[in-house]
């Protein structure tokens, strides 16, 4: 269906199974681009969840970063990161260092924070020869979908995070919290509701209680906002987690999550979850040059697996506070 943006046409594509796509044509100068229909983009952003503008032509991190600031009121910097990232100017990364050949199933970035990022900004400078999609899920649907008992507990308990650091499986403590210095670590914890324990040989274990279950901050809506499939021991391959289970043991794993009472979520559970998900993921192959904006409250993101090099840059933008979005499980500072 064409739509006008400031007397410039631009087509937008609503097909089946796949996110809106937006083409810009030639847009010549992608920052001045991004600058004059900012707040169409958003506009969009607001009434699908998520766009894919096409032919914006992104081609280095430089011109990226600058075409990320256009967009957002603000970029915020990443603390809590799960995996390692390379950071490109104040806001601006690369995607997460994962196995190309396994997925980062469906989850909202920094969910298990108190503030996180409204909105996600990935731009696409290489695209690989098959897969890696990052593909998008509506949290509401998800919720909607979800057997009422589950979603009663989950709502009721919300989720527990536990994470084991090391320097060999995911982001190391200095990688996660920007130091190495244990006053820093355990001052950032106190203040962000994490539990903390160091253990005799130095490694750190975590453990945070977040709600599964949020009002967006503008809308009021009900979402499904965690990630309590993506990090959980059943959604790894079957032999990572034997592998990890063996080297780590059952408690020492890198991340894994529970209910919000401390109870192990079972394997039935995080399939399910993951095939609700499925089914509602729609998903568009990247081409070089693409940028997606994705509203990170009302909409879940995935990586699928791929084959060749990728490169995707991330921006994580205008931050949210958890106290924003009507949690149903307290949380307490110290």
């Amino acid at each position: 269906m064409p739509i006008s943006f400031t007397a410039s046409p631009l087509d937008l594509d609503l097909g089946p199974g796949r996110p809106p796509v937006l083409r810009t044509g030639t847009a010549g100068d992608p920052a001045h681009w991004a600058a004059e229909h900012r707040d169409a983009l958003h506009a969009l952003v607001a009434d699908h969840g998520a766009v894919l503008v096409r032919g914006l032509g992104l081609r280095d991190a430089d011109g990226t970063g600058t075409v990320f600031r256009r967009l957002a009121k603000a970029l915020m910097p990443e603390k809590e990161a799960f995996a390692p990232r390379r950071a490109y100017a104040p806001g601006v990364y690369s995607s997460a260092e994962w196995p190309p050949n396994q997925p980062m199933c469906m989850h909202h970035e920094l969910s298990y924070a108190l503030e996180f990022p409204g909105l996600m900004l990935f731009a696409c400078l290489g695209a690989p020869a098959e897969g890696g999609a990052t593909a998008v899920a509506d949290s509401s649907a998800v919720l909607e979908a979800l057997p009422a008992e589950q979603a009663e507990r989950f709502e009721r308990e919300g989720w527990l995070l536990t994470r084991s650091y090391n320097d060999e499986i995911g982001a190391s403590v200095a990688e996660a919290f920007g130091t190495e210095d244990r006053g820093a670590v355990e001052s950032y914890c106190r203040a962000n509701a994490i539990e903390y324990a160091w253990q005799p040989d130095g490694t750190l274990r975590t453990r945070q209680r977040r709600s599964a279950v949020v009002r967006h901050p503008a809308t009021g809506a009900r979402c499904w906002f965690n990630q309590i499939a993506f990090l959980n021991e059943w959604t790894m391959a079957p032999e990572v987690r034997e592998y990890l289970v063996d080297v780590y043991g059952a408690d020492g794993l890198p991340f894994n999550t529970r209910f919000g009472g401390g109870d192990p979520i079972g394997e039935d559970v995080v399939q399910l979850l993951n095939k609700i998900y499925e089914d509602n993921t729609v998903r568009e192959p990247w081409q070089a040059g693409d940028l997606m904006i994705v509203d990170n409250v009302r909409t879940a993101h995935s990586r699928e697996p791929y084959e060749g090099p990728r490169e995707v840059l991330v921006g994580m933008a205008d931050p949210v506070r958890l106290a924003d979005c009507s949690p149903t499980v307290e949380v307490t500072t110290r």
